[in-house]
């Protein structure tokens, strides 16, 4: 069985107001193959976003170059949780109008300030004129429309996305992407990391496509895949067992071991099967997650 792609690429993205390096950055790993087929590695770390975006864009230049067809996953969210853009009364196809949506609205500088909080107060003040669903600011950050603790959550918003329920690393799972700061919040990394991944598919043009939103979800095959130079999905490089080496950082080596993972995986052949929905997934849920919600590679 013909292999899907020919690079790896893995990103731990980061929230930080500052710059930073080291453990709790910005990491990013690579697998490819050298001219004798065998897999290599290695990892890249930024101190801003700005800095990690170049580096991803040069990454992508030289694998493009070298006519690799690369699987790029990012440890945010790509999706809301269903009803989201409804709520925000966002026009057009959900995913799309929450892309632009954030996009539009987060200002991110290049030394990594950012109006993040700001930005989640509005989403609280358009969808229900209070501070929820998103939670989880500073002291220095909250206001009217976002408070620093867990607010009753409204009964009509579903409070995660449905891979983040069925998400688990023993007994480690997502949290809900409303919650902003905190260890394992995921709703910073959303707003900071969405636009760049809006900027990255525009560059790419058709020759880039963001998993399930572009593809469909369903199993993918060699044909599928032709046409693109990268295929952006969502990863939790949590799933995949590391043990960082003296010397290495744990996320360092969390981005590496995600990489090989998926490239052993399309070396068996076993990789295609993960771009399906679990035989469980009903109709509602399907296309929600099709639409909007997006999904993690490899939950089940």
């Amino acid at each position: 069985m013909a292999r899907l792609f020919d690079a790896y690429v893995i990103a731990i993205w980061t929230a930080a107001e500052g710059k930073k390096t080291g453990e709790q950055s910005l990491w990013i790993g690579v697998a490819k193959r050298d001219v004798r087929m065998r897999l290599k590695t290695e990892s890249h770390n930024a101190a801003t976003r700005a800095e990690g975006e170049a580096m991803l864009a040069t990454i992508l230049g030289d694998l493009a170059k070298r006519g690799d067809r690369a699987l790029i996953g990012f440890d945010f969210p790509l999706g809301w949780p269903r009803g989201t853009a409804e709520r925000l009364k966002l026009s057009g196809e959900p995913w799309a109008a929450m892309s632009k949506f954030v996009a539009s609205n987060v200002v991110d500088k290049a030394d990594n300030t950012n109006n993040r909080y700001q930005v989640a107060a509005k989403i609280n003040r358009l969808m229900t004129d209070e501070a929820w669903p998103m939670w989880g600011a500073p002291a220095r950050q909250a206001q009217r429309w976002l408070s620093s603790t867990k607010p009753p959550h409204p009964a009509d918003i579903p409070e995660m996305r449905e891979t983040d329920r069925r998400a688990r690393v023993g007994k480690i799972q997502p949290k809900g992407q409303w919650q902003m700061h905190g260890a394992g919040a995921t709703g910073g990394l959303a707003l900071v990391g969405q636009p760049m991944v809006r900027r990255l598919l525009e560059r790419l043009g058709s020759s880039g496509a963001a998993w399930p939103f572009g593809t469909g979800w369903r199993a993918l095959t060699a044909e599928d895949v032709a046409p693109l130079s990268a295929l952006v999905v969502e990863a939790w490089p949590a799933m995949v067992p590391s043990s960082p080496e003296p010397g290495e950082f744990k996320d360092q080596a969390s981005v590496v071991a995600a990489a090989e993972h998926f490239a052993r995986l399309d070396d068996k052949g076993e990789l295609a099967a993960l771009f399906a929905p679990p035989k469980d997934i009903d109709d509602d849920t399907r296309a929600a997650v099709e639409t909007e919600e997006g999904w993690i590679l490899g939950v089940r």
